[in-house]
């Protein structure tokens, strides 16, 4: 009665989606071993940005890390407009494209993809990618398999993310009951979290960083100040300068930030969701320096590589943005700033990936503006 194997129940488990991505591919080379690479990329309507996400491929220098401006790019439109899959049997049709992700995959030797849109309850979240080294290889009888295997990828895909999306929404509803109650808005988390992802990315070949984990430190880093919900409005909104008590007060915001992360996790069954120990790290660590002066006294290894990501994206909105007690700082000076304090208490790496970003942080404050009527 049992005899029959079930190939896909490793997918029941507990894989990283990279890895049930690539369990996917592996099976399907069993009987189409002309598919060289499963891709995934996703979409950010706030941004249009098409970003890399996953992939199967064990290419040396694979396309990753990479986003592009989807309005940019005339084809990927084109398969939104036609609503369906496209089939491209010869890459060379593009072979004058000068997009970079066309000159890349031409690089790694790619000659035809089935290119398959998905959406989420009718919005489109990204695309699907299936490639091959071989041309004229995406005939009827394979894309009727393919066209099966492309929508349980891209539901998977799609679970994978609405965790996390979901995770975020329902803690971002209770971080934005702060929003009345402190200066940080709408646009400051917009602007720090796609800092945040501009640094990652950065720094991502020395802190080992993929596209998803870059993805989640960009996702979870507005949550970093989930703990002032617990902080009182006497001290959360007090125009001057804090005594040594509020300020301990104050502090404790971190500490009830992991807390409050972990009750939600609980509450929601996702203690074993596998990137919540980024979003913990994030509201615990953000606060940390180098040299050990922060809340919990943390040394530079010790600290998360998301808290210091996070740390960098906030010092440096905080300081370009209007407070109640302050004008808005230059990016000039706020980076001078930044620079004095790289190697103490912020991770140089960090500091000088998003200097060295400065075209993309102007271009993240222009789309970011602050709405003056609120």
């Amino acid at each position: 009665m049992f005899e029959h194997q079930d190939v896909l129940a490793a997918l029941n488990g507990k894989l990283p989606l990279p890895d049930k991505i690539r369990y996917v591919h592996g099976l399907l080379k069993e009987r189409f071993d002309f598919i060289d690479r499963i891709a995934v990329a996703i979409y950010d309507a706030k941004t249009d940005l098409l970003k890399t996400f996953v992939h199967s491929s064990n290419d040396e220098k694979p396309l990753v890390l990479y986003s592009a401006k989807l309005a940019e790019s005339s084809s990927m439109m084109e398969i939104l407009k036609v609503g369906r899959p496209r089939v491209v049997n010869d890459l060379d049709i593009f072979s004058n494209v000068k997009a970079e992700h066309a000159r890349r995959l031409s690089a790694l030797e790619y000659r035809s993809s089935y290119t398959m849109p998905m959406f989420a309850n009718g919005e489109f979240f990204g695309f699907l990618f299936f490639n091959s080294r071989q041309k004229n290889v995406f005939v009827e009888s394979a894309l009727h398999y393919l066209d099966m295997v492309g929508h349980l990828l891209s539901l998977m895909v799609i679970h994978n993310m609405s965790t996390s999306r979901s995770l975020y929404a329902i803690v971002k509803t209770a971080a934005n009951i702060t929003l009345h109650r402190d200066f940080e808005t709408g646009a400051h988390l917009d602007r720090m979290s796609n800092y945040a992802r501009l640094i990652a990315t950065e720094v991502a070949k020395k802190y080992e960083l993929n596209d998803e984990l870059v993805e989640h430190i960009f996702l979870f880093s507005p949550l970093h100040d989930i703990g002032k919900i617990g902080i009182s409005d006497s001290i959360l909104l007090k125009p001057g300068k804090l005594t040594e008590l509020e300020f301990d007060t104050m502090k404790s915001h971190a500490a009830k930030g992991g807390e409050i992360i972990d009750m939600m996790l609980k509450n929601l069954g996702l203690e074993e969701f596998p990137h919540a120990e980024i979003l913990r790290n994030i509201a615990l660590f953000h606060h940390e320096a180098l040299n050990g002066s922060g809340y919990y006294g943390m040394m530079d290894e010790e600290i998360p590589v998301e808290a210091k990501i996070v740390a960098v994206a906030d010092v440096f909105d905080a300081l370009t943005s209007i407070r109640p007690y302050k004008e808005a700082w230059s990016n000039d000076r706020a980076f001078e700033f930044l620079r004095s304090m790289a190697g103490s208490k912020l991770d140089k790496d960090c500091v000088d990936a998003l200097i060295n970003c400065r075209a993309k942080v102007e271009e993240i404050q222009v789309s970011f503006q602050e709405d003056p009527i609120g």
